[in-house]
């Protein structure tokens, strides 16, 4: 979902948003951009088609694909199923952490690590991240390859351009993704992916394909499904357009002082690390933290009685790749594990998970009661952490923003 780049089934869960919106958000086309008016509601898809080569032409594309491609191009009812999926329950951060950084791919990030030492060497010189964040990535976008997704890219966007909801997104991402197969002469059997477009090794949309993908074996052709120099170099250059602070790591897992008032928590209050030395915040082996003049922020994905996490720059550099909190967390753990580092120093707890419904009541109750989280939709998004510890704090709970048992009990709410 470099996403955006990087499109999956919604996840609804602590801290994770969509992965749909990260890829809105990394992705911009490099191109002066086609009028996409959104579609009407298309009850026809061969209608929609034909709108379709409309658009291609006057995006450039070439009369031979308009009508060898384009003109083809198949609805995919599954497409459509799998959009409109949204979990019953949220996941926990336990659940959603222990299925992506495992001993397996910790040993595997370490043997690719090893693999292509030489080239994760030049791109750290050449684009400033470490060779173990690439891999980090990798690894949790497929797997380091063994899974790129065989849904039939174009016949995908297609689909989803044609559906009314966000036509103009998916009409603009199928463009490009008819750019990249002009400019490659890439097969349309080759083009699979994910069932929202994601493609290759990387899972980059088509506008990030375009944009960002580059040639690293030299070939003449940035082929992100069969070239891991390609696929690696092109995400080390995403990185590096998306911010990444060269001589920086992406944060680490702290220590919180027993006496900690949880005044300052998450991506809305950022300090410098001088600050967070004088609330007493220390890493995991006791010692004071580092004060190089740097900004973080706290993050607490299980709650106060699992790990706490200081996120810098680098770390919201992560969270531009894929919009949630979870994932950013899982990266940089796994990079750090791939080069070496022990496992957390603090247990995740396990968590009940909690029904969308469940979340709804919860959000309810905190807006009848004051604490403004926005509409009531069952995602416990940042509104509803901070209306969290608005009332923990009226309450004398622990102020950590997270929907613990007591926090439910002292709402009236059964669970």
């Amino acid at each position: 979902m470099t996403h955006k780049s990087r499109f999956s089934v919604f996840i609804a869960s602590m801290f994770v948003s969509s992965s749909l919106l990260s890829a809105c958000a990394a992705s911009a086309s490099p191109e002066p951009a086609v009028n996409l008016t959104p579609e009407p509601v298309q009850t026809d898809f061969a209608t929609c088609v034909i709108n379709l080569q409309q658009k291609a032409k006057v995006a450039g594309i070439s009369q031979h694909i308009i009508d060898t491609t384009v003109a083809s191009l198949k609805y995919v009812p599954r497409v459509i199923e799998l959009d409109n999926q949204q979990p019953e329950f949220t996941t926990t951060f336990g659940d959603y952490f222990e299925k992506r950084v495992t001993t397996w791919r910790v040993e595997q990030g370490r043997k690719m690590l090893a693999k292509h030492h030489d080239l994760l060497t030049q791109l750290t010189h050449e684009y400033g991240v470490p060779g173990q964040y690439i891999v980090a990535f990798w690894g949790l976008e497929t797997n380091f390859g063994s899974y790129k997704g065989n849904m039939p890219v174009l016949d995908s966007l297609a689909t989803l351009a044609c559906d009314p909801r966000r036509s103009d997104y998916f009409t603009g991402e199928l463009l490009q993704a008819l750019k990249l197969k002009q400019q490659y002469q890439f097969d349309d059997s080759k083009m699979v992916g994910s069932w929202a477009g994601a493609m290759g090794h990387t899972q980059f949309m088509p506008t990030n394909y375009r944009k960002y993908a580059v040639d690293g074996d030299g070939d003449g052709i940035a082929d992100l499904w069969n070239s891991e120099a390609d696929a690696l170099t092109s995400a080390a250059n995403f990185l590096q357009h998306l911010g990444w602070q060269a001589d920086e790591r992406w944060g680490r897992e702290v220590l919180l002082p027993a006496n900690y008032s949880f005044e300052y928590l998450g991506s809305k209050s950022i300090l410098p690390l001088s600050q967070w030395h004088a609330l007493n915040i220390k890493k995991t082996n006791g010692q004071a933290i580092s004060t190089p003049d740097m900004q973080a922020a706290l993050y607490l994905p299980a709650g106060h009685t699992g790990p706490a996490f200081l996120g810098y720059a680098n770390f919201n550099v992560i969270m531009r790749w894929n919009r949630s909190e979870f994932y950013a967390i899982s990266v940089g753990h796994l990079a750090d594990r791939i080069n070496g580092a022990p496992a957390l120093s603090r247990t995740v707890p396990k968590q009940p998970r909690l029904s969308r419904d469940i979340v709804k009541k919860l959000q309810i109750k905190l807006n009848d009661q004051g604490f403004d989280v926005g509409k009531a939709d069952g995602i416990l998004g940042r509104n509803s952490v901070l209306g969290l510890q608005g009332f923990q704090k009226k309450h004398g709970l622990i102020a950590d923003g997270f929907p613990d048992a007591k926090t439910f009990d002292k709402l009236g709410i059964k669970l």
